[in-house]
């Protein structure tokens, strides 16, 4: 079943992360969808490349898994629920609670924005 919010081919950009994320402002995350399949790619700043899985229910909320290398070389895991907001001017902000499943396991939450096309 497809979400009511298709996350296909769009870029974006952490606006806003917890003290113990390891995502900021250079990191890119690349979402690609397949009916209430999502997945994305992502690199930048502090992460030397990582990747992530989603199952969207009807309303596009997500819940997610993700992994990546960090630039210390420390493969990190961890678990996500996202609850989109659409915006005014169209595109994606997603409000994300997460937590870690390898490291310390700590619990944060975070804002990511769609990139306007513009700026891709």
């Amino acid at each position: 079943m497809a979400a009511s919010i298709s996350y296909h081919n769009r870029k974006f950009r952490s606006v806003t992360n917890s003290e113990t994320g390891e995502v900021g402002q250079e990191t890119i995350f690349h979402y690609q969808q397949t009916e209430d399949l999502v997945t994305a790619n992502y690199a930048g700043g502090d992460i030397r490349q990582g990747m992530l899985i989603a199952k969207a229910d009807p309303s596009g909320h997500l819940d997610m898994r993700y992994q990546h290398l960090n630039q210390q070389g420390t493969l990190m895991t961890g678990m996500c629920k996202t609850v989109p907001e659409v915006l005014p001017d169209g595109r994606l902000r997603l409000h994300e609670t997460w937590q870690w499943t390898s490291g310390d396991h700590s619990k944060g939450q975070s804002i990511v924005e769609e990139v306007p096309k513009t700026s891709q």
